[in-house]
C-alpha cells in the first residue's frame, strides 16, 4: 500500500470513528490485530459486539468502497472477530459485522454505514 492510500486509509479510520462514536457506538479497539488478522474497529452498540472494515477511497471511479470487502477479507475479519471474543471471554455476546464506506470528493466526505454487511464464515479450527 502506497503512503498516499495508508495516510487515506488512516485518516477514514480516525473519521470513521468519530461517525460511530456520534450514532451511540462505543469504541472497544481500533486497529485490533491477532496472529489471525486484523480488524479495523470493534465497538459495541447496545448489547451487541460489532466488528467493523473501513473501507475509503477517493472517488468512486472503481466502484463503492464496500464492494472491496472481499470474501477472503470477511473470512480474515470472521476469524479475527472470533480471536477477539475468546480472547476477551465474549464468546456467548451477539456479534455482527458492519462496514463504514467513505468517499472523499470536493464537496466532503460521504459516510455511510453498513450495519450486518456479511455472516459469519463457518469452518473455524483455533
Amino acid at each position: 500500500m502506497s503512503g498516499i492510500s495508508r495516510d487515506l486509509g488512516k485518516r477514514g479510520e480516525a473519521q470513521a470513528a468519530d461517525f460511530l462514536r456520534k450514532k451511540g457506538y462505543k469504541i472497544l479497539a481500533l486497529n485490533y490485530r491477532s496472529k489471525l488478522g486484523e480488524i479495523d474497529c470493534i465497538a459495541k452498540e447496545q448489547d451487541t459486539i460489532c466488528f467493523i472494515e473501513v473501507k475509503t477511497r477517493s472517488s468512486e471511479r472503481f466502484g463503492l468502497p464496500s464492494e472491496a470487502v472481499s470474501a477472503g477479507k470477511q473470512k480474515q475479519i470472521s476469524r479475527a472477530a472470533v480471536a477477539f471474543l475468546k480472547e476477551k471471554g465474549m464468546l456467548d455476546r451477539k456479534a455482527r459485522f458492519d462496514v463504514v464506506s467513505l468517499v472523499y470528493s470536493a464537496a466532503g466526505p460521504r459516510i455511510d454505514l453498513i450495519k450486518n454487511a456479511f455472516e459469519l464464515s463457518g469452518g473455524f479450527t483455533f
